[in-house]
């Protein structure tokens, strides 16, 4: 599977992309209304994301925006987002309101989610220290040193293959208000080389007073995650857990469904999953009478065996 929508909301406001360069501006919908989307064309644009920028920094009373979605920026497959972060900072003091921020909304005819070139985006957190919701999609070159934030709410970190560094950046980070965190570990293949034991600082909830939604996700180490997460201290107080969209197979469930108590969770999510027909069974028959939420639509990609017997299973999101 791929990516391929762009982001239809955020900061629970409608996505809004900005005009182009020849397109009119002076029916804009009210700066607070909407998120705005602001890109330049990947391939042979006449716009350079930084003018598009610019533009609507002239266009629009940027004082009362609220949710901004970084589209794609010119050469994105081999271009690090640098130059956004660069102008987004530069600007800060234009976005008083500013409470949310999406970097690299692009879909597969744009960039492969693992072609995506990323940089150190933690400055962004650092300049807008009342930002409530981050998000960044693609982990090539990303890096996400340790930081302290006290009103990041939702972090969101979308890849093909998450870099060792930033889970372990993450789970040295001081958030103390984050209730919502989403990471898409990926697969070794573009780039995911972390271990279980990168993710113990977030597992055991330490730094994370206030999480309530959790999702490991997109994982090729899926069923090692699921049994790490049955003795994680940090699943007593969540309300999600989700292991979606990775290799989840009998093994991991059975560990998960082994550990501690999940009936306490509103929704367990691992769609996108590769468990037997009796595994399935067996976590409705737990989770469900006790008014679990649970999501087990199974994955699109059927599994594949060579000659020799090799049983290939597929992330969701890869390339």
């Amino acid at each position: 599977m791929t990516i391929g929508d762009h982001l239809g909301a955020l900061y629970r406001l409608p996505a809004h992309t900005f005009p182009g360069p020849d397109a009119r501006t002076d029916d804009l919908p009210e700066p607070d209304a909407v998120a705005w989307r602001i890109k330049a064309d990947v391939y042979d644009g006449d716009e350079e994301w930084a003018a598009a920028f610019a533009r609507f920094c002239a266009a629009v009373d940027t004082t009362r925006v609220r949710a901004v979605i970084v589209g794609a920026w010119e050469e994105a497959y081999e271009t690090s987002s640098s130059v956004v972060v660069e102008a987004l900072l530069a600007a800060r003091e234009r976005f008083p309101a500013l409470r949310a921020l999406f970097l690299g909304d692009m879909v597969m005819e744009e960039s492969e989610i693992s072609w995506i070139n990323q940089t150190d985006v933690t400055p962004l957190l650092a300049g807008f220290p009342a930002l409530e919701e981050f998000g960044v999609r693609g982990g090539t070159g990303l890096r996400f040193p340790a930081v302290s934030h006290g009103a990041l709410r939702r972090l969101v970190v979308e890849s093909g293959g998450l870099p060792a560094e930033v889970v372990r950046g993450i789970g040295a980070s001081d958030l103390p208000a984050l209730e919502h965190l989403e990471l898409w570990l990926g697969t070794p293949d573009y780039g995911g080389d972390s271990e279980v034991a990168d993710l113990e600082p977030v597992l055991s909830g330490a730094r994370l007073p206030r999480l309530r939604h959790l999702a490991l996700c997109n994982s090729e180490m899926q069923d090692a995650v699921a049994a790490a997460v049955a003795s994680a201290p940090v699943v007593e107080r969540l309300e999600v857990l989700d292991l979606s969209m990775g290799v989840l197979t009998d093994e991991g469930a059975g560990a998960l469904l082994g550990g501690q108590p999940l009936t306490h969770l509103k929704k367990l999510d691992l769609h996108h999953h590769y468990l037997s027909e009796p595994f399935v069974e067996r976590v409705r028959q737990t989770l469900e009478p006790a008014g679990v939420e649970v999501d087990l639509d199974r994955a699109d990609a059927e599994e594949e065996t060579e000659d020799g017997g090799t049983v290939w299973r597929y992330v969701a999101v890869g390339e």
